[in-house]
């Protein structure tokens, strides 16, 4: 995983790095010095964002109203 498809998993989500770090329990420098200093970023990063991601679009696809439906029987 490049810094890029990184950040990119990120913004599917709708995190900021710290949101990451937090819930990964990474100091919040961390993503930084991957980038910074050409750490490779580990294997379970992508795997881990992967899974988030399915959970999102799962969220999305079953969970939440549409949109249109947001207002409906409340009147």
């Amino acid at each position: 995983m490049t810094f890029d498809e990184f950040d990119a998993a990120l913004d599917v989500l709708g995190w900021k790095i710290a949101d990451f770090c937090r819930a990964t329990d990474l100091h919040r420098n961390t993503p930084q010095r991957w980038k910074r200093e050409g750490i490779e970023i580990p294997s379970w990063v992508p795997k881990h964002l992967g899974l988030l991601i399915d959970l999102h679009r799962l969220h999305a696809t079953y969970l939440q109203r549409p949109k249109h439906d947001a207002g409906a029987g409340t009147e």
